[in-house]
């Protein structure tokens, strides 16, 4: 009798159960998102998500059982991406004006197309990340000293001045999400509903002339100059 192939293919019908349930897991977490920045974790209901997701409680509970685990599925997700914009930063290969814009474009496209997703997060570190912590520490802190190592680099080759890297991120961080985080008080004061995709340009060159003109290495005197 001939054996099965231990490597065998899993059924078709096996892998769309899983397309299917992965897709509606990503279906979930996108509803989520929204409910968790307009209403902070502790005002989120299950039952409020499971209607935007046009589900019943019970359904949505069989994937996330608890609203822990949706709101740890959120954050997950926002910091995968948040991360994957950062890893971008460390390549110490590159000119640093080009990183650096690059990252600044990066993060203010984040804050433009997922604007709730940074609310999210920053409504979890506003409040002391006591849900959320131990992840940030253990996946956010080794890529940040990464990222100064190679600003430390680029110092020490004199490609940039010397600069305190780990305030300068601090500071591209604060810039860049308040274009998410405090958008509604950008649009009042410019008399708008929302931010135009212009106020993010505007804000882009801002931004990264701000940044370029921090790491700029002063030019040396001439001979003679007073």
């Amino acid at each position: 009798m001939p054996t099965a192939k231990l490597n065998a293919e899993p059924a078709p019908k096996i892998k769309r159960r899983v397309l299917n349930r992965d897709k509606l897991e990503a279906d979930i977490a996108a509803e989520a998102v929204r409910v968790f920045a307009e209403c902070g974790y502790e005002g989120t209901s299950i039952a409020t998500v499971a209607e935007n997701a046009g589900l019943s409680k019970q359904n949505l509970m069989y994937y996330f059982p608890t609203k822990q685990a949706l709101y740890q599925r959120v954050l997950d997700e926002v910091l995968d991406e948040w991360l994957e914009r950062m890893e971008n930063l460390a390549s110490g290969d590159q000119d640093p004006r080009d990183v650096l814009r690059t990252y600044v474009q990066a993060k203010l496209k984040f804050s433009r197309e997922q604007p709730w997703a940074s609310r999210v997060y920053a409504m979890e570190v506003i409040s002391g990340a006591q849900m959320y912590g131990a992840q940030i520490q253990n996946r956010v802190v080794p890529l940040v000293r990464k990222d100064i190592e190679v600003f430390e680099k680029w110092i020490s080759e004199g490609k940039i001045a010397p600069i305190n890297a780990t305030h300068l991120l601090f500071a591209i961080w604060a810039m860049t999400q308040s274009y998410a985080d405090f958008s509604a008080q950008m649009a009042l004061v410019l008399n708008r509903k929302q931010l135009t995709r212009k106020d993010f340009d505007d804000a882009e060159k801002v931004i990264v002339d701000m940044v370029l003109s921090a790491i700029s290495v002063p030019r040396p005197a001439c001979d003679g100059a007073p």
